[in-house]
């Protein structure tokens, strides 16, 4: 098989290296686009070479713009690639823009697409982000994603369960991957600023991030968060800052005030692998970024987010995780709950993973082999998906299993309720005592 991949953006990168490690292990041929969405050669290329993935077979370099003008270019490089090199499926991860234009072309080209990662919801369509997950599943043919509740947004939104696989988040299988190999380093591979501050012997690291748009281009929030990092005097703040986000401070007049605080410590993006080690050694991570909450959850590692909803409701469910938006006194709170209050801190460490266990990139290939042995990957005609159906909705008062239930009524089960509680519909879910909405082909 000839399995692309399109990439944008660093999170994407780490996300899809264990993926790209599967499809060439399996024998399969792999096709990589990288978009060239960060330009910087800091925040992009030097992943391939930090994480030893191969070379991108195309770069589109299409660098910075607006959402329209950026997303463009990306389809027009894309399409011509995929004409050219007729995949037999295109991988998308994620809700970047390199996402959008991804699953968009391959779609129209009738190409399946995988979504790695899909089923996200943070249902806040003021996010360009969410706008770009919900295009993408409707062009998705493949659904991966990482956890029950990611599942059941998708089969709420009408997506077959046939098409829907739980694999777990690939970002387990990258922190597992790749800490080891950023441990074994020397201390002089690290990078400048992480040899100056000398991590490894600091005392309480908060780790800060930001870089959303609904972050750091409203003053008053941005204004309202330096604020708590000021007062968070005891700790060691290290920040590494995005480019669009430096700019947006000194635009803002903030970027002095934040980085003149003794215990701020300012410093260029960094390579994955220091990073990697840099959020290993942090005592709370401080951030807006959906990828970073999972990988602290991964870490044991209490996070809490600048954000007043997310697309990884598990990790606040699991414990592991606070949404604290730009409040300076809930942010205050809850980081000095962490610092002094040992038990909360514990809880926090100890929430169990909701990402599985680091065998997602495995599980994925299988299931493309699988779906392309069964002849399920090709795009079918309107004729082939039109057939009727009646619409029903049932109280189940036997034992009986989703498989059995759907080949005993020639049917299939879209979602099942237990009271109040929504349950996905496992192959093997018990559904005696639960009400069920399923298409009947009889």
């Amino acid at each position: 098989m000839k399995i692309a991949i399109v990439l944008g953006t660093r999170p994407e990168i780490i996300k899809m290296a264990s993926v790209m490690d599967e499809i060439e292990n399996r024998g399969h041929e792999l096709l990589l686009i990288h978009t060239g969405q960060h330009y910087d050669k800091e925040m992009s290329e030097n992943f391939f070479i930090d994480l030893k993935l191969p070379t991108p077979n195309y770069n589109i370099h299409v660098g910075s713009g607006s959402h329209g003008a950026q997303t463009g270019k990306m389809m027009e490089g894309i399409e011509e690639v995929l004409l050219d090199e007729k995949p037999d499926i295109l991988l998308v991860q994620g809700d970047t823009n390199a996402v959008l234009a991804g699953a968009l072309v391959a779609s129209k080209l009738h190409i399946p697409v995988g979504h790695v990662e899909a089923g996200l919801r943070s249902f806040d369509e003021t996010m360009p982000e969410e706008i770009n997950r919900l295009a993408a599943d409707i062009c998705s043919k493949l659904y991966f994603v990482p956890t029950e509740e990611s599942a059941i947004n998708l089969a709420m939104e009408g997506i077959s369960r046939k098409r829907i696989f739980i694999t777990g988040n690939t970002v387990v299988d990258a922190c597992f991957r790749n800490l080891e190999i950023s441990k074994s380093r020397d201390k002089d591979q690290y990078d400048e600023g992480l040899q100056e501050l000398d991590i490894d012997n600091m005392d309480n690291i908060l780790t800060l991030t930001m870089h959303r748009a609904e972050t750091v281009d409203d003053k008053e929030r941005l204004t309202n968060i330096i604020e708590a990092l000021e007062e968070l005097s005891d700790m060691n703040i290290i920040f590494p800052i995005h480019p669009r986000t430096k700019k947006t401070m000194e635009n803002f007049n903030l970027f002095d005030r934040l980085n003149d605080l003794p215990h701020v410590h300012i410093i260029k993006p960094v390579g994955y692998l220091d990073f990697l080690l840099l959020i290993s050694k942090s005592t709370i991570i401080l951030t807006d970024s959906g990828g970073l909450q999972e990988e602290a959850i991964t870490l044991d590692v209490p996070a809490l987010t600048l954000r007043y909803n997310t697309e990884r409701p598990e990790t606040v469910t699991a414990g592991g995780n606070i949404l604290v938006g730009s409040d300076k006194e809930v942010i205050l709170e809850n980081a000095r709950k962490i610092l002094d209050d040992e038990d909360f801190a514990n809880r926090m460490k100890s929430a169990k993973n909701p990402y599985g266990m680091g065998n997602a990139a495995e599980l994925m290939i299988k299931i493309i082999e699988e779906s392309d042995k069964n002849d399920t990957l090709k795009m079918v005609a309107p004729d082939e998906v039109m057939a009727s159906f009646t619409r029903h909705m049932k109280a189940v008062d036997e034992d009986i299993t989703v498989v059995d239930f759907e080949e005993k009524n020639n049917s299939l089960i879209k979602i099942a309720f237990q009271g109040e509680d929504i349950k996905y519909p496992y192959d093997e879910l018990n559904l005696n005592g639960l009400t069920i909405i399923y298409e009947d082909y009889s």
